[in-house]
């Protein structure tokens, strides 16, 4: 494991404690993705572990900063979190722990793709987030609330750790319209338990 990433785990046990439990997927043609499940009593977390090790790059913008120093441009893992138990709740942690593959292929997307992962963007799953999950695809919201961005050592950006927010794929739509701070505030006004995992979409008629 790198020194990068020897610091971000350390940064999560500190914010979550230490994990129940771990995964890890490779790509072909990528680094190991490792997912990390945090539990914390009806809450479980699930956070990446690897997409942090490089600076994620826009390979279709022309960025001369970049060229003259690669350790450069902005790096973050993904963080989830899900509530469990209680009434209501459909799916326990077998089925919840399904995710990890979902995860590991967002973390990877940055390699993949080219991706730049960054607050406000959505993420399309191609499919459900987990068996029978109302899910397909998630928003990337604002860090710093759950665990703290990480100093890296100059000239590396620090690492953010980006929540990611369960979209329906009416939200999904409504949100490409409206946009993230639109979508956001409704769910606010409607009082919307986001780590419910079997939630109905938010009301999007005005």
């Amino acid at each position: 494991m790198s020194d990068v990433l020897q610091l971000v785990e350390a940064r999560l046990r500190t914010a979550l404690g230490e994990p129940d439990a771990r995964a890890a997927v490779t790509f072909v043609g990528t680094d190991r993705i490792e997912v990390l499940r945090f539990r914390d009593a009806d809450v479980v977390r699930y956070a990446t572990l690897g997409m942090a090790d490089r600076p994620m790059t826009d390979p279709t913008a022309v960025s001369t900063s970049a060229a003259r120093n690669p350790l450069r441009g902005p790096r973050a893992e993904l963080v989830l979190t899900v509530r469990i138990g209680g009434a209501g709740v459909g799916p326990g942690l077998p089925v919840l722990d399904e995710v990890l593959r979902p995860l590991a292929v967002l973390a990877a997307s940055p390699q993949v793709e080219g991706l730049v992962v960054a607050p406000g963007a959505s993420l399309d799953l191609g499919g459900p987030l987990w068996p029978g999950a109302p899910f397909t695809s998630v928003l990337v919201a604002e860090p710093g609330g759950l665990v703290e961005d990480l100093e890296l050592a100059q000239p590396r950006d620090p690492v953010r750790f980006l929540p990611l927010l369960p979209m329906t794929g009416n939200e999904a739509a409504w949100k490409r319209v409206h946009g993230a701070g639109a979508l956001q505030d409704r769910w606010l006004r409607h009082g919307t338990d986001l780590r419910d995992p079997s939630r109905s979409g938010v009301p999007l008629a005005s």
